[in-house]
């Protein structure tokens, strides 16, 4: 049998991570979002990790023949009660080294959020601007309330994330997924289906 979850500190914060990035994926297409998934960095290392969110065309990721992710999605998401330790040091030197461009920690004991970004092969601490929004470097519009998620105030933390995805620069970057992936604005996936 599984090692339990806990309700309060891993299984709630984990929803509202996962709602948050889900709905960035909704307004976002050619962006994927995975929950727990086996990702294959290197020889030794297959993480599951809690959330990820990858660019599915173009991005440093694809996924195998057997349906796992291999290489490094540009973010992961970490809710870390009791691992935080781990977390915060062996997994992020890991994902350092691979290359995952952004790194999300809830240290849901702490009452801390820690989001790191790469830069020059070391992690950074992306930091709130004067609105209290940390807003990812990797995913333009992915906007963050960093108080509001870590008080529970989930409306709060969607209204923020509504703003990002109105964003010109969400928009642009919308317009450039559809013309990496060949898609322009028909569904691709009807298409596909016609053709085969």
């Amino acid at each position: 049998m599984a090692s339990p979850l806990r309700f309060r500190s891993h299984g709630k914060p984990h929803a509202h991570i996962m709602t948050w990035l889900g709905i960035y994926e909704a307004a976002t297409p050619g962006v994927e979002l995975g929950d727990n998934a086996t990702v294959r960095l290197d020889a030794d290392n297959e993480p599951q990790p809690d959330a990820l969110l990858r660019i599915d065309v173009g991005g440093r990721s694809q996924i195998s023949d057997d349906d796992c992710v291999e290489g490094a999605p540009e973010l992961i998401t970490e809710v870390a009660a009791s691992s935080a330790s781990y977390d915060l040091h062996e997994k992020l030197k890991v994902y350092r080294r691979n290359g995952v461009q952004e790194y999300l920690v809830w240290r849901v004991y702490n009452c801390e959020l820690d989001w790191f970004g790469l830069r020059e092969g070391e992690y950074v601490q992306l930091e709130p601007n004067a609105d209290g929004i940390i807003c990812s470097e990797v995913f333009p519009g992915l906007w963050l309330d960093k108080f509001a998620l870590l008080s529970g105030d989930l409306a709060k933390v969607l209204e923020v994330l509504q703003q990002g995805l109105t964003a010109a620069e969400h928009q642009g970057f919308v317009e450039s997924l559809s013309v990496d992936s060949g898609c322009t604005g028909v569904d691709c996936c009807s298409l596909k289906s016609k053709s085969i």
